[in-house]
């Protein structure tokens, strides 16, 4: 086998093949042609072994960072794959010409950029975010799937320890900025809940250093305190909550929104993005229609009905910030049928797990749900009411499900994305 040795390439000759088509992949089962193929590395996989199978798939360039894989002119070598992704994304950041909104939070961040874009793509062409890939790998690709086309970027930033939201900022370069909430998410990497406030604001840190903007929920005390000394604009004040039985209906203007939203905690999510909306200058009409026409997917606040059962799945993750809202909307939506509870085990607590799972059993109980099931090691080490019952794993519920008669009933099925509890749906009749 021939071996070419060539120097590292720098980002702007890089930046020179990427912009002949705006097209890069990191994955081979999803190589797009006359993409550039990223030999990414994990802790079980190596990237590079697949440089030529990108380019027999119809990739115009890999890019690895092992000697040995450059087998081909047309395989760059670089010094680290993930830098190099990283570094090619801020260079092409700084060369679109558009506005870029960047958000984080707790809970709601995923539904807040969905809302954001298909408000925006009433007027403009634009680029967002798919599902969750928010962090150092997902941010990146964010930026470079935007085109000259792009008119407005939305990029959602994930994280579990401190300095992540610093670095993603860094990458991105927002031009505003939105956090939706600081809950009970990720403690087991933040260490507390002061930890989450000071790992989430690291967005407030980069926004106000660059006098950027910051949208800013009103009614949130923390946010109001971390903004005082930023360039903020405030969730729009014509707006107001009618309720939410089960989905969302707000009053904006002069116009009732009637959405597909279950919970009174996607009332300020859906507020954002009638206030960016605003801000950019989409009619009220346009931003109606496209509130109204959004429908989650994904296992997130999913109404649908099977048999004689109207269920609710929030099955895509869950922390007990999260979780408590979405028993009390449950509770509060009103029914004549039986209301049951299947919740699975939240993750990334830490030290305070066991007491952030018997928190919430307790809160379940005092809600007088009809029947609670808990499902997980976690929720196995509670203490709850006889009536209800705890399982240690999904396949022991799983069994008992089949035998169980679910009929006539309003079903709340929640639990963090490892417990996969969409799979409960296969055994409700």
């Amino acid at each position: 086998m021939r071996f070419f040795y060539f120097y590292s390439m720098n980002i702007e000759e890089i930046y020179k093949l990427y912009s002949q088509h705006f097209l890069v992949d990191t994955d081979t089962r999803k190589i797009r042609k006359n993409t550039i193929f990223f030999a990414l590395k994990g802790v079980n996989f190596n990237g590079n072994r697949f440089a030529e199978e990108a380019l027999a798939k119809g990739a115009l360039f890999s890019v690895v960072d092992e000697e040995q894989y450059k087998t081909k002119p047309n395989i760059l070598l670089v010094d680290n794959v993930l830098k190099t992704l990283q570094e090619l994304a801020n260079f092409h950041r700084k060369q679109l010409n558009i506005p870029i909104i960047s958000l984080t939070g707790s809970n709601g961040k995923t539904t807040t950029k969905e809302l954001i874009d298909v408000v925006l793509k009433e007027k403009f062409v634009t680029n967002a975010t798919k599902g969750n890939l928010n962090n150092h790998i997902g941010v990146p690709l964010t930026l470079l799937s935007m085109t000259p086309k792009t008119e407005i970027g939305i990029v959602e930033m994930g994280a579990n320890h401190h300095k992540e939201i610093a670095f993603l900022s860094n990458i991105a370069e927002p031009d505003f900025g939105y956090i939706t909430n600081f809950g009970k998410a990720h403690l087991e990497g933040f260490g507390s809940e002061q930890g989450v406030i000071e790992a989430k604001s690291e967005l407030y840190d980069y926004l106000i250093k660059n006098n950027k903007k910051i949208f800013v929920n009103q009614n949130d005390p923390i946010q109001v305190e971390k903004t005082k000394d930023a360039n903020i604009i405030f969730l729009d004040k014509n707006l107001s909550f009618i309720n939410a039985n089960p989905t969302v209906r707000i009053k904006f203007n002069d116009m009732n929104i009637s959405t597909s939203l279950i919970g009174q905690y996607n009332y300020t999510n859906i507020a954002c993005a009638i206030t960016i909306g605003n801000y950019f200058g989409v009619s009220d009409v346009k931003i109606k229609k496209a509130i109204e026409s959004y429908v989650s997917e994904n296992n997130r606040s999913q109404v649908l009905k099977k048999g004689s059962n109207e269920i609710i799945l929030d099955a895509y993750n869950a922390n007990p910030t999260s979780m408590r809202a979405a028993l009390e909307s449950f509770h509060h939506t009103s029914t004549h049928n039986k209301k049951i509870v299947i919740l699975g085990d939240m993750f990334e607590l830490g030290d305070v797990s066991e007491k952030e799972h018997q928190a919430i059993v307790d809160l379940s109980n005092d809600l007088s749900f009809d029947k609670i099931f808990l499902i997980g090691e976690h929720f196995y080490k509670t203490d709850v009411l006889k009536k209800n019952l705890k399982f240690p794993n999904f396949e022991n519920f799983k069994d008992y499900l089949a035998q169980y008669n679910l009929n006539n009933c309003n079903i709340l099925i929640k639990g963090s994305r490892g417990m996969a509890l969409e799979r409960t749906l296969d055994f409700i009749v």
